[in-house]
């Protein structure tokens, strides 16, 4: 299965694109800049929403949905907002269509104008806090936790599966509050939120920190975000949390009597993350065999292979296998038999090895005679025969947090060693070609030079480290002061 599959250290971007159609997780559409999202790769989604969805509700948030379709005039109220999200917006115009009189299939009906043109939802702040007008007028309807599952699209020229594509699946959080340190804590806690998701189930270590003005969210006034590395030394925004102030309040009239009795505006956050953490998690742990996938988010996390010759040793191996199965599915493990007549167990092997599955069994006439089983685990490649005289669910369990930790650990050092503090110019872009990854430089503060470095080198100002210490300094661009390093690199 995963023969001819493209080696990471040749061609990188062409190793993810046919890791992704190889491993079934997604595949073009017929509609440029879309994915189909198959069956394997949206179980890992699902499981993704599954425990964030949770983790949103263990913190008071409730779900909801709101229209895909945003009148235009609502994207004209937040000036800061429209003007990030003008040039990927898709717009639609007419409400109907008619056979072409010269035959030629269907045309736009050209008297079905709409009135108002709709946008089709980039994010929906501005229709969310519109309907929020109607559902706050007391300091007692808040603070109004808000999240939506949904679809959005912006108009992506270039795409790549699931890193960027015209349409995406996501959640965003909309939230309003009483006071402005309230909507600031709920844009760290969410922050927070995001990151624990990522290190505990994602198993991939980020980076807490604030944005540049220059990187902020469009009609933000904080963006608080998580940053990963992928292999390839480029960084990932993994999710955004936003302090959005009285932004949007302001634009929708979105207002609060006090307990004092005085109208107030309320402050508001949003924050999400899409699919792209799909592609973060291939990125991250994956090698040149195919998918690496953490246990806590595999869709099958120990599949038991058969070797056998005959239906009759197959049914008695199956009688077997029926009884390991349920011990592991009562300690809450996913478990897949296959007993495919159709496939070899090298080709079995090959193809579950592509897919990620982080433990596999084989089991055949000799190990139901000494009464064991093999044991592979998918990221280091190690066997083991492991007696049955034992219990299986016990290892088992142990051999995936061991998975989980140990898949962890690997992208800690390797960002780690692929992060760089630097002093000089000379000394960053050399880092940047050569060594890539994070690089920890002083930056003046200024939106000028932070674009110049961007034009001369493709890094950008990935996040401001919310654990950094003060250090003063002197920019590595502009030789004026600074007071702290930020993180710079090449990114997705």
């Amino acid at each position: 299965m995963s023969k001819g599959l493209p080696k990471r250290s040749e061609d990188y971007s062409l190793w993810y694109n046919e890791l992704v159609k190889r491993a079934d997780l997604a595949e073009n559409s017929p509609v440029r800049g879309c994915m189909v999202i198959k069956p394997y790769g949206f179980s890992i989604w699902e499981k993704m929403q599954a425990e964030l969805d949770r983790m949103f509700k263990e913190t008071g948030h409730s779900n909801a949905y709101f229209p895909l379709f945003i009148p235009k005039s609502y994207l004209s109220k937040e000036a800061d907002h429209v003007e990030g999200f003008a040039k990927e917006c898709a717009v639609v115009t007419h409400y109907r269509l008619m056979n072409d009189p010269n035959g030629k299939g269907v045309v736009v009906d050209p008297d079905a104008k709409l009135e108002e043109e709709l946008i089709v939802r980039p994010t929906s702040e501005t229709v969310i806090w519109s309907t929020y007008k109607n559902w706050v007028q007391s300091y007692r309807d808040l603070p109004l936790l808000i999240n939506q599952w949904a679809n959005v699209v912006r108009w992506e020229m270039r795409t790549r599966l699931f890193l960027r594509t015209a349409e995406f699946l996501w959640q965003e959080g909309h939230t309003a509050h009483a006071t402005k340190q309230e909507a600031i804590d709920e844009s760290i806690q969410m922050m927070n939120v995001y990151a624990h998701f990522a290190e505990e189930f994602m198993a991939m270590p980020v980076v807490r920190g604030v944005k540049s003005a220059s990187e902020r969210f469009a009609g933000a006034l904080e963006t608080y975000c998580i940053e990963a590395m992928m292999q390839d030394g480029k960084a990932l925004q993994a999710g955004t949390s936003h302090f959005l102030g009285q932004n949007f309040a302001k634009a929708f009239e979105v207002k609060f009597t006090s307990k004092e009795g005085v109208q107030e505006y309320v402050w508001g956050t949003s924050w999400g993350v899409s699919t792209r953490l799909i592609g973060a998690l291939i990125m991250a742990h994956s090698d040149d065999q195919g998918l690496v996938l953490p246990p806590k988010l595999a869709p099958i996390q120990v599949v038991i292979v058969p070797i056998y010759k005959g239906e009759e040793q197959l049914q008695v191996i199956a009688e077997k296998v029926t009884e390991l199965t349920k011990g592991l599915r009562k300690k809450g493990i996913s478990v897949k038999f296959d007993d495919r007549d159709t496939y070899k167990p090298g080709f079995k092997f090959a193809e579950w090895e592509l897919k990620g599955v982080p433990v596999r069994l084989a089991i055949g006439p000799k190990d139901l005679e000494n009464n064991s089983v093999e044991i592979a685990r998918r990221d280091t490649g190690e066997k083991e025969l492991f007696s049955l005289e034992n219990s299986l669910e016990d290892k088992i369990e142990a051999l995936l947090d061991d998975i989980q930790a140990s898949i962890y650990k690997k992208a800690y050092d390797f960002r780690a060693e692929k992060t760089t503090v630097v002093n000089s110019y000379e000394e960053f872009k050399q880092i940047l070609d050569e060594k890539a990854g994070f690089v920890s430089a002083h930056w003046d503060g200024t939106a000028e030079t932070e674009e110049k470095i961007k034009e001369e080198t493709k890094a950008t100002i990935r996040c401001i480290p919310l654990d950094q210490q003060a250090e003063e300094g002197n920019c590595i661009y502009s030789g004026q002061p600074s007071k702290g390093r930020v993180l710079f690199a090449r990114a997705y």
